[in-house]
This record gives C-alpha cells, structure tokens and sequence, in this order.
C-alpha cells in the first residue's frame, strides 16, 4: 500500500500541514525572518519583473558580441532615458491633470455627498438587502472619520516604506541582469546524476513560465492603457491620461484588475456628465473584447495554459488570504507550481516505464 501514489500523496499533504502547524506555533521565533523576508520580497519582486522586461534586450546585445557590462549599462541609459522622455512628455499633463483634481475636490465630493443624500433618503424604498448595505457603509464611513489619525500615521510610515523599495530595486535589478545564470547552477549543482538533470529541467521551465507572464502581461496591460486612453479623449473623459496611468497598473492583475481601473473612469464620468457613463462602459467593454480575443491569445498564446474559471478562483482565494499583493502575484506562482507538478509527474511515469520495462 506504502507504493500507491494516492498513499504517497496523502502523506505529503498531511506532512506538509504538520509543518505549518508548527510553523505557526513557532511563529514567535521566526519572526525576525519573517520580517526579512517581508523587507526584501517586493523589491526583489519588482526587481524581478524589470529584469524579465529587460532580459531580451541584454541576450540581443550578448549574442551580437557587447559583454555583460556594456548590456547592463545600456539596459540601464536606456530605462532612465524612457523615464525622463516619459516625464518630460506627460509629466506636464499629468501635473496640470493632479492640480485641477485637487483643486475640484471639494466639487467632487460636495456631488458625491449629494448623491450619497439622496440615496439616503429614499433608502426606505429600497430593498431590504440594499437597505442593509447602505446602513452597514454609513458606520463603516463614521468608523473611518473617527479613526482618521491612525490612518495619517499609516500613511506616513507606508511613504517611508515605499521610499525604502523604491532605494532597493535598482540594487535587486542590477544583480539579477549581472549573475542570472549563477541562479539555477548554484541550486542543481548539490544534486547529482539524474536527479541534478531533473532539477535543472525543472527551473528551466519555471524560468519560461515566468517570462512569458511577466513579458506578456506588461506587454497587454499597455496596450489596453494606450486603447482606455484613446477612448477616453475620443469620449472627451477628462483626467483621460490619469485613468490611463491607473488602468495600465491594474491591468497586471488578471480578472479584477480592468473593474478596479473602471470604477474611479466612472466616478470621474458620473460627476462631469451621467452620459458619459454609458461611453466609459463602451470603451472598456470594447478594449476588454479585443484584449480576450485577439490581443492575449496572440500574445501569451498557450504559455500558461490556465482555464478561466481557474483564474477566478485563485485571484479570488489569494485576495482573502493575502491582500493585493497576493493578488499578483497569485497566478504566476500557480504556474510555477503547475511546472513543478508536472514535471514530477513527468519524473515518476519515466520511473514508472523503466521499473516494469521487460528485458
């Protein structure tokens, strides 16, 4: 019974619960590596992502002869020159479109007041589930005004945090692009024989699954930025580049992400002309038609091969377990994880077909 496959896996899965049990008990312990961890996972993340957008442009200039330094020197004029032509071409727009939000906020808000009164006031013909709702985002609302301080502090020590980060991805990024291919040698090279070529199999595919996510996903997140973008100065949507910004963000996450983009597109829409509203919905339906079915198949083709339905599920699930980066970082750490299984897979049939072979 101990050689059945589902003994072996039931095993593993009950193993694998014990140690986090543990873990968890001993939580206290392991918090200082835990922090670490914490302290260095989004830049080393971010870090990580620049490298994947990158790293063609470093393996053209290899194979036509450059060597490492003069690639990562170029890699790095060549960001900082995008930067600054960036800044230069919409740092003025977005500064005149971040003053004018500012300075129409009190209009804003006094429209969204407006609208929160009339709802308020006819709540009563509301249904009882709508009724509810709106009661349980009244005290929410009171809660948060009452609580304002604590989330000024939060505010301030996330800058700080943020400021950190941003100080440690170039660091991450330059390692990465300098001694990437010490990476996977320095983890097979303690295992020997077949096992050692398994291993090295096993992370050339974890290689390729994560960039082709990353490479794809950026990739399709500014083209549908560019597509919101042009709809909404065809539509005459003001703030039209700011939204395109935010959008091009959250398209990164799969599923959710263009709904969070729409939600402030139609805020913004609402307040300048109910109209509108309709327009925004035109846009993004139209840019989330082309993006499902000729930009991301031509795009990310087969690479990943995740079922739509499985999708939802875990950008689901990780939300509640972990939060917006989570969220992210949900699907690419799936894939790899469909890697690793299907390469053991791959593994045990070979066993398999070797142990019953006849001679």
């Amino acid at each position: 019974m101990t050689k059945k496959v589902w003994f072996q896996v039931g095993m593993g899965i009950l193993i694998a619960l014990l140690i986090i049990k543990y873990v968890i008990e001993v939580r206290w312990i392991l918090n200082p590596i835990f922090i670490i961890i914490k302290t260095i996972f989004i830049p080393m993340l971010l870090g990580g992502v620049l490298y994947y957008i990158s790293e063609p442009l470093q393996r053209f200039m290899e194979k036509k002869g450059a060597p490492r330094w003069a690639s990562i020197s170029t890699i790095l004029l060549l960001l900082a020159g995008i930067v600054t032509g960036l800044l230069l071409m919409i740092g003025n727009p977005i500064t005149d479109q971040v003053n004018n939000l500012v300075k129409n906020a009190p209009y804003i808000e006094d429209k969204i007041m407006d609208v929160a009164d009339i709802v308020l006031e006819n709540k009563e013909n509301l249904p009882p589930q709508v009724e509810k709702f709106i009661d349980s985002i009244s005290s929410s609302i009171q809660d948060i005004a009452m609580t304002g301080s604590k989330y000024v502090v939060t505010i301030v020590s996330g800058t700080v945090s943020a400021t950190f980060t941003l100080i440690l991805v170039p660091f991450f990024f330059i390692y990465m692009l300098k001694d990437h291919e010490k990476f996977a040698p320095n983890i097979y090279k303690v295992f020997s024989g077949e096992r050692r070529t398994w291993v090295k199999e096993t992370l050339a595919d974890i290689d390729q699954v994560l960039r082709n996510y990353v490479q794809g996903q950026v990739l399709i997140s500014l083209i549908l930025a560019l597509m919101t973008f042009i709809g909404y100065l065809v539509i005459g949507l003001e703030y039209s580049l700011l939204l395109a910004i935010f959008a091009f963000f959250m398209n990164m996450i799969p599923f959710i992400g263009p709904w969070i983009a729409l939600a402030p597109a139609v805020v913004v829409a609402l307040i300048q002309d109910p109209i509108l509203v309709v327009w925004v919905c035109v846009v993004t339906l139209v840019a989330q038609q082309l993006e499902s079915n000729l930009i991301t198949p031509n795009i990310m083709g087969k690479s990943l091969d995740v079922h739509p339905l499985t999708v939802i599920t875990i950008v689901l699930a990780a939300g509640n377990i972990g939060g917006f980066i989570a969220i992210i970082i949900a699907i690419p750490t799936y894939a790899v994880l469909k890697a690793i299984v299907k390469n053991i897979y791959e593994e045990r049939k070979k066993i398999k077909e070797a142990a019953t072979k006849t001679v």
